[in-house]
């Protein structure tokens, strides 16, 4: 869409009114409130409700909170800040970003490869979460009474001893009914080598609700999204302090959220709890996936970024420990209702600490358990809707600033229709070991790897120098030395060192190798798109000699800069000046050596 956009901009102390009638008009949030409430809705969301609890349970509660915190503060705040203050500053998602260096295309295509996987499956936990919401209405929880299929079973409800329901110690330990219902009645679940099975036509359409809601709120764009994120930001907190309070009301509950922040200093050595750190950091926060740039490359140049990612970013990381304290709360009450003395023998596996774990401790609870399961279901529905529509709206930036005359309605609809088709796989009953695979080699290593690309690009190649001018260019703010230290050394070399340790302690996964060997070329997939953008981003140059042509590649297309005309001619004066300025003073520089050396 062409028109003629007049905006006001505060640029170095100057306020100006600018026409720009030949510049495609990129569609802008409503208000910064909205954009502040969409990025809440996005961060805050699957990675902190989903897998920080069991991330934390399994890496030992307190063990884990300590190199979450050092991670988020010198990596997760900073890139955060970085890929905010960047999407702002060019008005490009994800991969267009990389105008900046052409021949780092292949890192914006790599990461849009894996937030398509991560969509993936995080629509299909969003499914299952639709499921227990609606189940949670029943006049009793379907989940807290075993179904006389089942051998070996214990309800749910029961608040005794489960060791004093063994006949002697030889017996096989008994599972009990919310984590049967889950594998059984949910589920259906069956081990990979007996195949993908069918998935239950109830789940089906609990899914096709998930990307219906999902392609409605799209439609329309960020507007409709940023009107959508004052419900999907601000109610679900409302849901996290009433679980809080109901949290710590329960007898045992202190000794959970005990374990939960108590660390164990000797664990701070291990290679395996900082890799953990590393990429809960980045699902928590959402970074270095593309959708903190798309959303940001929506803002107006001027808004105050700084201001809106240290909000972000700080509510993030105490979500993260409040939403911590309520499961380990119930997860507390759990171990003393059942008389276990570790909590650590409560631990399931990813999907299962929200789908078995929770509902089992809900089940036990003695005033009005579908109250507070539709409470957690609830939440968890809600934020998972904020964290999808980050997500995909990542995905469909990308498309729409590859092809920028194709209609949203088109690109929201053939993503809707493709991810919803492909994400059916998740919900059979192999479904969740597939999922385990794909979040470990097409999400995790993926993000991982690309990371680490990420952030030499913009801090190396691109340069932290100049980085930090553009920042003062658009924000008029100076950045301080912490934040330069994180984005060039400190956190390019964390990055690096936890991606090498990961590879090197990798275990393959307990599923058939073509599963492992899938898996793998998928990573390779996707990290082959470095090599092959950058090989033809030097091939299309124009300068003559292969030196040259490199050279280019590595360096911002003449279209870099900010999107309105205006307002880049000025950036474009004010870099001439720099280069002169500092060519100028290589110049002095070569003469007072030459001066020192022969006279």
């Amino acid at each position: 869409m062409y028109s003629i956009l007049y905006e006001t901009h505060h640029i170095n102390g100057i306020s100006i009114a600018i026409a720009s009638p030949t510049t495609p008009v990129r569609e802008k949030w409503t208000s910064n409130i909205e954009f502040t409430l969409s990025c809440i809705a996005y961060s805050v969301g699957f990675g902190n409700i989903w897998k920080f609890p069991y991330t934390a349970l399994d890496n030992g509660g307190g063990a884990f909170l300590v190199p979450y915190l050092v991670v988020l503060f010198v990596i997760g705040r900073p890139l955060y800040y970085l890929e905010m203050a960047m999407g702002q500053f060019c008005s490009r998602g994800c991969v267009k970003i990389y105008d900046m260096a052409p021949a780092m295309r292949g890192v914006g295509i790599g990461q849009s490869i894996a937030m398509l996987v991560a969509i993936s499956y995080y629509t299909p936990v969003l499914a299952i979460t639709l499921r227990y919401l609606l189940l949670s209405f029943s006049s009793e929880l379907p989940w807290s009474k075993c179904d006389q299929s089942w051998s070996r079973c214990i309800d749910s409800d029961f608040r005794g001893s489960v060791e004093s329901s063994f006949s002697n110690a030889s017996e096989v330990r008994r599972n009990v009914s919310a984590e049967l219902f889950f594998t059984e009645k949910i589920m259906h679940r069956s081990s990979l080598d007996e195949g993908l099975g069918w998935p239950s036509v109830e789940l089906v359409l609990c899914l096709l609700a998930c990307w219906l809601i999902l392609a409605i709120i799209l439609i329309k764009g960020v507007r409709s999204t940023g009107k959508a994120a004052y419900f999907l930001a601000i109610f679900p907190y409302v849901i996290i302090f009433i679980l809080l309070a109901h949290a710590l009301s329960l007898e045992g509950s202190l000794k959970g959220i005990l374990f939960f922040l108590t660390p164990k200093w000797e664990t701070l050595f291990t290679a395996k709890v900082w890799m953990e750190a590393v990429t809960q950091c980045f699902f928590s926060l959402s970074i270095c996936f593309g959708g903190i740039i798309a959303y940001s490359s929506f803002n107006n140049f001027s808004n105050n970024v700084y201001r809106d990612a240290m909000i972000i970013s700080w509510l993030d990381t105490f979500t993260s420990i409040v939403i911590g304290c309520i499961v380990f709360g119930v997860l507390g009450n759990l171990a003393h209702v059942t008389h276990k003395d570790s909590i650590q023998t409560l631990v399931r596996e990813g999907a299962g600490l929200t789908f078995m774990a929770y509902p089992d401790a809900i089940a036990k609870f003695e005033f009005c358990p579908q109250l507070f399961s539709i409470l957690f279901f609830l939440m968890f529905f809600i934020v998972g809707i904020g964290s999808n529509l980050g997500a995909v709206t990542s995905v469909i930036t990308a498309i729409r600033d590859r092809c920028p005359t194709l209609a949203n309605w088109k690109i929201v609809l053939g993503v809707s229709l493709t991810m919803c088709s492909v994400s059916v796989v998740y919900l059979t009953p192999g479904g969740l070991d597939l999922l385990e695979v794909l979040d470990t080699y097409g999400a995790k290593y993926v993000t991982l790897t690309l990371a680490f690309f990420e952030i030499v690009t913009f801090a190396w190649i691109y340069g932290v120098d100049r980085v930090c001018r553009d920042i003062k260019f658009m924000l008029r703010r100076e950045t301080t030395l912490f934040w330069r230290i994180c984005w060039g050394l400190l956190a390019p070399a964390l990055v690096a060192i936890i991606m090498v340790v990961s590879f090197i302690d990798h275990v393959s996964l307990k599923v058939p190798v073509v599963y492992n060997v899938s898996g793998w070329l998928l990573y390779a997939f996707a990290i082959l798109q470095l090599p092959l953008w950058a090989i033809y981003a030097i091939h299309i140059q124009e300068e003559k000699g292969w030196r040259a042509k490199v050279a280019a590649a590595f360096h911002p297309t003449r279209s870099w800069g900010p999107e309105n005309d205006a307002i880049r001619e000025q950036y474009s004066v004010m870099e001439d000046k720099i280069n002169e300025q500092a060519g100028l003073r290589r110049r002095r520089l070569a003469h007072m050596l030459h001066r020192k050396l022969f006279h």
